[in-house]
């Protein structure tokens, strides 16, 4: 069922952003089941694993003045200041044991420069640094992206709108995902998303239309 130019992203399933996790999404942990359903139809996966240092400029930690949740503005733009977490070494940072993918080829780590947060596995915030994604899959022919993982409304949203951009054919699978839904923060993702050229399938497409040398049937 699975092709060459085909490739699985699989964002951040890490127990810093599952339940008992230093940014707990809330009903996250049910999205590894389907994760590793999906995964064994597919012969290339790459996982992304945040990185951070313990003086991340996005953790609130940092800005005394700020509380959890505050958007403040930094050189590169805006950004959400976040509880401490998925700290470099630390048990939150580890992919979850239940993540059943070994298999995959690749983990991009990301959000590893203390002064610039990487919500993307393809570029940090700045919008100019590269984590080297691009340049994998274009090495290895790869042109068609599934992406699934934590959270919808950021790193998986950030990760598929440039994917989009990169010129890469791009499917979020929604029931393989889970949200913060930060402020309306999910809705917005998916307007984004939608623009970038996004397409936006479920587990129920993938399994009912396979995919072929055309891309999903619809």
């Amino acid at each position: 069922m699975s092709f060459d130019h085909r490739a699985l992203i699989v964002v951040d399933v890490q127990y810093g952003f599952l339940p008992g996790g230093n940014l707990a999404v809330a009903n996250a942990d049910r999205v590894i089941p389907i994760i590793n359903r999906i995964g064994a139809q597919f012969d290339n996966v790459i996982l992304t694993q945040d990185w951070h240092p313990a003086n991340h400029i996005s953790f609130v930690e940092q800005h005394p003045e700020q509380t959890a949740f505050d958007t403040i503005s930094l050189d590169y733009g805006e950004q959400v200041l976040w509880p401490s977490h998925c700290v470099q070494g630390s048990h939150d940072a580890e992919l979850h044991h239940d993540l059943n993918l070994d298999h995959a080829q690749l983990i991009i780590r990301k959000g590893f420069h203390p002064h610039i947060d990487s919500y993307s596995a393809f570029q940090e915030a700045d919008r100019k640094t590269s984590t080297g994604l691009a340049g994998y899959l274009h090495a290895r022919g790869i042109t068609e992206l599934y992406i699934v993982g934590i959270a919808t409304d950021f790193c998986v949203a950030w990760t598929a709108i440039d994917a989009a951009e990169l010129g890469f054919k791009t499917y979020v699978i929604e029931d393989a995902c889970q949200a913060i839904d930060l402020n309306g923060s999910l809705a917005q993702a998916w307007q984004k998303m939608n623009e970038a050229g996004v397409i936006r399938i479920s587990l129920a497409d993938l399994e009912k239309h396979g995919l072929h040398n055309d891309g999903l049937a619809k």
